[in-house]
């Protein structure tokens, strides 16, 4: 998926779990740096949250990237939910995925699994498993899309909530993945 920065992070987190756990049901929040659409001082704007100073505010707003990973995993259309936190951070990103899977889980299942698609296959590269204890400004000026952090993973006594998070550089990030598809558009006949 090229759809946007919240995608490529969310979904490279998406696909390794929903084949290996099944995902009946997910909500995700984005807590993104804001971005060149938003004003630096409170403004006009037909949302109201959406004029407020983009430096000084945190911004409840929307998002389109679970719907969005319901086109690029078609089995999950309608399954996903979300929202984005705009945060007074330059760049770098976190988004979170708290679901229901098909089955109980372990803590060490998940991230078994997030490291196995990290390791190896089509998202090498493109995910990262990361259990170094980072903060966002150790992403800036990252290639991966999602670089899933395995030490905030949490699954629920009973195995059946499982909650994962994944940094992304939202603007680099996001650039790399753009010239992948420009050099895959070019290389298709």
């Amino acid at each position: 998926s090229n759809a946007s920065c919240t995608t490529n992070g969310l979904a490279p987190m998406v696909k390794p779990l929903h084949d290996k756990l099944g995902i009946v049901t997910g909500l995700m929040t984005t807590i993104h740096s804001y971005t060149n659409d938003q004003y630096l001082n409170d403004n006009q704007h037909k949302d109201l949250r959406r004029a407020r100073s983009a430096t000084t505010s945190m911004i409840p707003t929307k998002t389109g990237a679970a719907d969005a990973v319901g086109l690029v995993i078609p089995e999950l259309k309608g399954k996903l939910d979300g929202i984005a936190i705009r945060v007074p951070t330059l760049n770098v990103s976190l988004v979170e995925l708290t679901f229901t899977p098909k089955k109980a889980t372990t803590k060490d299942e998940v991230n078994r699994i997030m490291r196995e698609a990290a390791d190896q296959g089509s998202l090498k590269g493109i995910l990262i498993y990361n259990d170094e204890p980072l903060v966002s400004v150790d992403f800036n000026h990252t290639e991966a899309s999602s670089y899933f952090d395995a030490n905030l993973t949490k699954v629920s006594e009973d195995g059946l909530l499982v909650k994962v998070f994944g940094w992304y550089d939202n603007e680099w990030g996001f650039s790399c993945r753009m010239i992948d598809t420009a050099i895959a558009m070019m290389s298709a006949k």
